[in-house]
């Protein structure tokens, strides 16, 4: 059992298909109209409601800022790789995390990843970062409506998406080859590889090529739940622009 703290990430999460909220907790004389939106749909879902005082909430938000309101839900569900595959929105689009340790990283990729219509997300099962309420909460909510799956070994995943038809990009920083320069048009899958490491060799040996994002300063890379918004917003920008033509 987990829990999210926050006003939208309790809202996205009481909206998500696959409500997994299993009890609701507000501060006791706390009103706005969100609140009150928050409350209807907790009673309209017949979900467990209660409230409860800003101390009792300070000590289960554990010194997160919960807005007055926390929530308990069951374990995130993951999908299948087949299933994710199966429901992808042509031409496909989905995002590997080749050992992302920082929940608050993955939570702002998970945020990018759905604004972008992202199809799954794969983390591997061992050395990532845990779905937990940090991670949640920086996704705003928006991990409700990620679809997820954990893998055994990302070199292996990889060498079934190419089977697929799927064109793999790995994400590299010291990359002689822009991002501007790929084509995101395609089925793809976008790498990316650890905030200090990169990408496991055999991973980066399965990509199909390598892309960095340009940039001016002394500092040589952005930090990688950046990076991914950037390289997202590419992706979208190349696939509106093919429709438009």
């Amino acid at each position: 059992m987990a829990i999210l703290c926050g006003i939208n990430p309790t809202l996205e999460a009481l909206k998500a298909v696959d409500c997994r909220v299993e009890r609701v907790c507000v501060r006791r004389g706390q009103r706005s109209p969100r609140i009150q939106e928050l409350i209807d749909l907790t009673r309209t879902k017949g979900i467990a409601l209660s409230f409860e005082a800003r101390e009792w909430l300070d000590r289960k938000s554990e010194g997160q800022r919960h807005q007055g309101v926390l929530c308990y839900v069951a374990e995130m569900a993951t999908f299948e790789i087949d299933d994710i595959l199966e429901q992808a929105t042509p031409p496909g689009l989905l995002m590997i995390l080749d050992g992302i340790e920082d929940p608050h990283n993955l939570g702002a990729i998970l945020r990018s990843a759905e604004v972008a219509g992202a199809d799954g997300v794969f983390l591997p099962r061992r050395r990532s970062a845990a779905l937990n309420a940090a991670a949640v909460k920086a996704s705003a909510g928006a991990a409700s409506h990620v679809k997820l799956a954990r893998v055994p070994n990302v070199a292996q995943l990889l060498g079934m998406l190419k089977e697929k038809g799927y064109w793999i990009a790995g994400l590299d920083a010291e990359s002689g080859r822009t991002l501007w320069e790929a084509d995101f048009t395609v089925p793809s899958a976008l790498v990316f590889g650890n905030e200090g490491t990169g990408m496991h060799r055999l991973v980066r040996e399965k990509c199909d090529f390598l892309a960095g994002i340009p940039v001016r300063g002394k500092v040589r890379s952005y930090n990688v739940s950046v990076a991914a918004g950037i390289v997202l917003y590419e992706v979208i920008r190349q696939r509106l622009t093919k429709i438009d033509e």
